[in-house]
């Protein structure tokens, strides 16, 4: 059909066309509610605005707004349409950059004068005028010159300075909205009609242009954005429940840790803190020794040398903190446990018979993450790694990461984590090693997941920079996501640093590395838990289990003997003997998530007996002290299976 133009839907049918057609016009031949629903399109693989000519016979797919990439769309959107509303109400103001993120969107903006929240109510009353409004969203292709001089005589200084930043090749597309114009790769929405209401600022926050600490300070608009009010009304009930679970706040009502200008990103654990903090390693270590591993600790500090032959120099020498030393040696404290691993793997003749090895370790890293990232225990500069290295043969690959994905999902249920998604990180741009090795890596952990019969959604490019990982993302009690553990297959690191083993033919063999981290960051994973659990911890958990409250002085005689029976049986126990009312006593421990109270006073006393409160329940039940003892005992007693 001459200059006809054949289209391959994603069910592998074809609709012929007479000429040039949009995807739009795609979408309407196929039905007026899909035509409704759709917001772009997919041509070839990439994401291209629904009014866009299709000029050349090609596979396509429609995006709609329900799906995934049609939920980021809305929000890539919505964060130009609070661009355009901050441009015309105030015209001093210069914009940045402004991506969609998870859970919403941001724009940065240069202004001399900070934004208010009372600012963030005008501009949400303008965004909404400009979907009322129904804007026509118009790509348009400018020359580069064109494009940085129209900007530059716009005083938009920092869009100059990003299109004269980019590629030489790279094509410059702008998009009119209205009459506002914003450089953007695109796709968007036909018209900011599209877009819809289901949309709130949320926050303002301080940011550097491109990220960068040197560069001048930026004000940054954070925003969600739904598909429709009954999305955006339970995203944002989910936000005032994480606000109660903040761990910040709940470190300090429970007395677990506190972070300070002299230390800053580091945690000073309080004996509570650290008290739970040791239980989690204690949890960790029955599991590892159950499943073969055998635990070491290397050094916090090595030599620049060393980071340089593993590679990490060249990765992370930015975010390392380094000293110098009298004899003119530089060293860095380590951002990673890896290389260390393999030190003492080096140590002796390794057969290809002694594999595989599984050596843990709980490691203490620093990073020097820039101090606006820094978020209580979720993001620090120095935290606890619960690693471990598996040095193996090829052929146990999969046997190998197959117990480990085991043994991951398994602790997560322990913790009350039921569900777990997968993640396949694949070669990032900035790495080590041939591709050769990259494709037999990947390839490698690809059938070794495939091999559990669990489901995975691949990341692109989001792999560790010596090998390809699994991401291990939990979903808490409020529906938040968190990636924690990780499973990565390395064939790199070990040939840098000069591993081997002594295969069956004889010769040298550099061993494969398995790096597997359960938690990940103590630190971060016990922040996670106070939230999930909005502090009130399991009971094997809780850093002080039972707390025993006296009703008068007469009963403290009594609190002793119960405080000893308790101890005597394991349990992290209290005395509360203060000249204070009960009532005042029950509300402190409440108020500090003690899971069990033991209230006592002459009768109990008498008796034997001890009356038990749990947290957030009203009745109290009355036990011998013994059977008290024996049942919370039983319990407390959920550790490692």
């Amino acid at each position: 059909m001459g200059n006809g133009v054949a289209i391959t839907l994603p069910d592998g049918s074809k609709k012929q066309f007479d000429g040039p057609i949009s995807g739009m016009e795609v979408a309407e031949s196929i039905g007026k509610g899909l035509a409704k629903a759709a917001l772009a399109v997919v041509v070839d693989g990439a994401q291209w605005d629904l009014l866009r000519t299709i000029e050349n016979d090609t596979s396509i797919a429609i995006i709609t707004r329900d799906s995934e990439e049609g939920l980021e769309l809305l929000r890539h959107d919505c964060a130009h349409v609070l661009a355009e509303a901050v441009k015309e109400l105030y015209p001093d103001v210069q914009v940045t950059i402004g991506p969609s993120i998870e859970g919403g969107f941001y724009y940065d903006f240069a202004r001399d004068t900070p934004f208010t929240l009372d600012d963030l109510e005008q501009i949400e009353k303008r965004m909404a005028q400009i979907v009322d409004r129904d804007e026509d969203i118009v790509r348009e292709v400018w020359e580069r010159d064109a494009a940085v001089e129209f900007f530059k005589d716009a005083g938009e200084h920092y869009k100059a300075e990003i299109i004269e930043d980019l590629p030489a090749d790279e094509e410059i597309t702008i998009y009119r909205q209205g009459d506002w114009l914003d450089l953007c790769r695109g796709p968007h929405l036909p018209s900011t009609g599209r877009l819809g209401k289901a949309f709130k600022l949320t926050k303002l926050a301080g940011a550097y242009w491109r990220g960068d600490s040197g560069n001048e300070q930026l004000q940054r608009i954070y925003g969600t954005c739904w598909r429709n009010d009954k999305e955006l009304k339970a995203y944002l009930h989910m936000l005032e429940e994480a606000e109660k679970r903040d761990h910040r706040r709940l470190g300090r009502e429970m007395d677990l840790f506190h972070f300070q200008e002299e230390a800053l990103g580091a945690v000073f654990w309080h004996p509570k803190g650290w008290t739970l903090f040791q239980a989690l390693i204690d949890y960790m270590r029955q599991c590892q020794s159950k499943a073969g591993y055998v635990e070491i600790n290397t050094p916090d500090i090595m030599d620049r040398s060393l980071w340089e032959r593993s590679g990490h120099w060249e990765k992370f020498g930015e975010n390392m903190f380094t000293t110098e030393a009298r004899e003119d040696r530089v060293f860095a404290l380590k951002p990673m446990n890896c290389p260390g691993g393999v030190q003492v793997f080096n140590q002796g003749i390794k057969s290809y018979r002694d594999l595989p090895q599984r050596i843990a370790e709980f490691g203490k890293v620093h990073r020097f993450e820039p101090s606006g990232a820094l978020h209580g225990l979720m993001r620090v500069r120095a935290f606890t790694q619960d690693d471990a290295h598996i040095f193996c043969t090829e052929e146990q690959i999969t046997d190998e990461c197959r117990v480990v994905c085991k043994l991951i999902l398994s602790i997560y249920r322990d913790f009350g984590f039921e569900d777990v998604r997968i993640k396949f990180s694949d070669r990032p741009e900035k790495r080590i090693g041939s591709n050769a090795i990259w494709d037999k890596s990947e390839a490698a952990l690809k059938a070794a997941v495939e091999a559990t019969g669990l489901s995975y959604t691949t990341n692109p490019g989001e792999g560790a920079f010596y090998g390809p990982k699994l991401e291990f993302v939990l979903r808490d009690a409020i529906g938040r996501d968190w990636q924690c553990g990780t499973l990565q297959v390395d064939l790199n690191l070990p040939e840098r640093l000069e591993a081997f083993y002594i295969g069956a033919d004889g010769d040298k063999h550099p061993p494969v590395m398995l790096h597997r981290a359960l938690f990940g960051s103590l630190e971060r994973f016990t922040g996670i838990l106070l939230e999930h659990y909005a502090g009130k911890l399991p009971l094997w958990l809780a850093p002080v289990q039972v707390v025993i409250a006296t009703i008068t002085n007469d009963a403290d005689d009594y609190a002793k003997i119960v405080s000893e029976a308790c101890e005597a049986a394991g349990l992290r126990v209290v005395a509360d003997c203060r000249n204070e009312k009960i009532n005042y006593k029950v509300r402190e421990h409440s108020h500090a998530k003690v899971p069990i109270l033991f209230v006592v006073g002459n009768r109990e006393a008498e008796k034997g007996t001890v009356a038990i409160r749990r947290l957030g329940g009203k009745q109290q039940e009355v036990l011998a002290l013994d059977e008290a003892i024996n049942r919370l005992n039983e319990e407390a007693a959920i550790t490692a299976d």
